[in-house]
């Protein structure tokens, strides 16, 4: 630490310095006799902007600034997985166990455990020449996840020395490299990144497969690409955070970050106390074997809020440079924006709509601009999505965050308070929400589940859309007016809402559903309308096509399948099969006799 400067000028997290000609713009500080950690996030000749990431009560004019010469950065290495940090990786768990309810102030830039020892398999040789991104050591960090070692970017070399299989810290020398001007790399388990800076990569592949999350309305109707973003905004109440626990819980990406970005404290304590009570739907092995929790709530420092995203996103870049496919949940990108509104404001800048700064849209951006599905540079396929809630004043869905988020977003799960109020969930209303995915994972979803699936999908989003105006009549003049072939639609919509796109996460045999019985489920409800309202058009009446106990348990049937009993759908569709030929042979009959 060669530089100092002096504090002249304190308001909240924003802190102003005299004498930072030598600092640089994002460079990390020290801040005080605590050393609080902060970051220059502007320079005016001599005097230097300070957004500090602790609480700065009892920082007094004239303390010094120190330098640290680098930017702010997180440490990536083994220990990351099923840790718990706060926005600025500092891990949760070990300054409880110092003593502290809060975080204290001035415990520096604490990270990853450097005393732990990790059973290391190096999978390179002396004499091999190595670029960036190559893995040299493989680590078996949990039950599901291998921590593959690798080259940081921008370096590259021979290997000239090198440690035989065994334990190290992440701190030890693994290996040496040289490079063709001479230079010596000592390369180690952990590396350092900026976390302003995205990874590099070789290349970014279009997006071709789905993120399966196991919720219906979710894979069949507004489905999600491995590497796509989505949004989920919605007013208070309408279960933005249960939605994403249950992606969390039930996709199908190998790797899990959640940050908790401003929520409140209790809400971050569900997920401390459910996940590692629950075991991975693949393997049986526990969740948290596979999860990344970042926990910045509403009573932490707002600086470290702001900085919070980019923890979680740089952390999801490393894990998607060794080849795995990482979700990332971001709960919630509002309080984020927040943040973003709060220190702008504290630094004086001109304020844009609703306050929030000029610069809202692009930050918004940058951020999911950092998903994708990318080819690695040591050659490897992983991918990064980004699900975002968004938390609305009020449930209005114009106002900045949520409207430039929907710009940005490929698919929009729009949550509804009425039917949060009507306790249908996941409550993403379907006319509403859209998926910009669904033309590129045709194919895919013709190849891997049925062809005729996003056909059967367009269907019954189109008896949705008509029932929805077919509502406004009947809330005028009642349902009874309108004729038996419009009631039918109302009746089958019921069915879709009820018995497809409404689904129970606490029921056993609802709470995850197989894309083959999606499918299946869809194909037993077209089945349904078909011949109801072909016998409908036969001039049979309404009061003889809905059969009571056909049409209830068909709504109901979400709660008799599982995996193993695939044969509910054929009895299913003989039954309507059955019923309906019984029923037209009557009135074919009836009709005969009269003649």
């Amino acid at each position: 630490m060669d530089g100092k400067g002096k504090v002249i000028y304190i308001n909240g997290p924003v802190v102003k310095a005299e004498h930072m000609a030598d600092f640089k713009v994002r460079e990390m500080v020290m801040v005080g006799e605590k050393k609080l950690i902060g970051e220059v996030i502007s320079l005016e000749e001599e005097i230097g902007t300070i957004q500090v990431y602790e609480d700065t009560t009892g920082l007094r004019i004239a303390e010094e600034v120190y330098s640290t010469g680098k930017p702010l950065s997180l440490r990536l290495g083994p220990g990351i997985i099923g840790n718990i940090f706060d926005g600025i990786e500092r891990p949760l768990s070990k300054i409880y166990a110092g003593g502290g309810q809060f975080i204290p102030e001035g415990i520096g830039l604490i990270s990853l455990d450097e005393e732990k020892l990790w059973n290391t398999e190096i999978t390179v040789k002396k004499g091999d020449l190595l670029k960036s991104g190559d893995v040299f050591a493989h680590i078996q960090e949990t039950s599901l996840i291998i921590h593959k070692a690798m080259v940081p970017p921008g370096i590259k070399g021979k290997v000239i020395r090198i440690v035989d299989n065994g334990y190290y810290t992440i701190i030890d020398t693994i290996l040496i490299l040289l490079d063709e001007e001479g230079n010596n790399y000592e390369l180690k388990l952990a590396q350092e990144w900026p976390v302003r800076q995205p990874r590099p990569v070789w290349q970014r592949m279009p997006l071709e497969k789905l993120l399966i999350t196991g919720q219906r309305v979710i894979d069949t109707f507004f489905p999600l690409a491995k590497g796509g973003t989505a949004a989920i905004p919605g007013g208070f109440g309408t279960g933005k955070t249960i939605t994403q626990h249950q992606l969390a819980k039930w996709s199908d990406a190998d790797l899990i970050v959640y940050i908790g970005c401003g929520e409140r404290g209790n809400e971050m304590t569900e997920v401390l106390e459910d996940f590692p009570k629950l075991k991975d739907h693949n393997t049986g092995n526990p969740l948290l074997d596979r999860t990344v929790l970042i926990a910045n709530t509403s009573n932490m420092p707002v600086a470290a809020r702001e900085a919070s995203i980019y923890t979680g996103i740089t952390i999801a870049e490393y894990f998607r440079d060794m080849g795995y496919n990482v979700a990332l949940m971001a709960d919630s990108t509002s309080r984020w924006a927040e943040a973003l509104r709060e220190i702008s404001g504290r630094l004086e800048e001109m304020p844009a709509e609703e306050g929030y700064p000029a610069y809202l849209a692009s930050r918004l951006a940058a951020f999911y601009e950092r998903a994708g599905y990318c080819k690695n540079l040591n050659g490897t396929e992983g991918s990064i999505s980004i699900i975002g809630a968004v938390s609305p004043a009020g449930g209005d869905f114009s106002e900045p965050v949520t409207k430039y988020t929907k710009r940005i977003v490929g698919t929009f799960l729009a949550l509804d308070r009425e039917l949060a109020h009507a306790r249908h969930f996941p409550s993403i209303n379907w006319l509403l929400s859209y998926s910009n995915y669904i033309p590129i994972l045709s194919d895919w979803f013709s190849d891997k589940v049925a062809s005729d699936l996003m056909e059967i999908r367009s269907k019954m989003m189109g008896i949705l859309q008509e029932e929805n105006k077919l509502m406004d009549i009947v809330k005028l003049v009642g349902e009874d007016v309108l004729p038996d072939d419009q009631r039918i639609i109302l009746e089958i919509a019921k069915i879709i809402k009820v018995g497809y796109l409404q689904q129970n996460a606490f029921h056993p045999q609802d709470l995850y559903t197989i894309l083959p019985n999606q499918y299946s489920m869809l194909k037993v409800i077209d089945k349904l309308y078909d011949r109801a309202y072909a016998c409908i058009k036969e001039g049979i009446p309404l009061s003889q096509v809905k059969e009571e106990k056909l049409f209830s348990d068909i709504s109901l049937m979400k709660y008799q399948i599982s995996e193993e009993k695939p044969e509910l759908f054929q009895k299913l569709i003989e039954r309507i099969n059955g019923y309906y030929d019984s029923l037209e042979n009557r009135y074919k009959e009836g009709s005969t006799d009269e003649d």
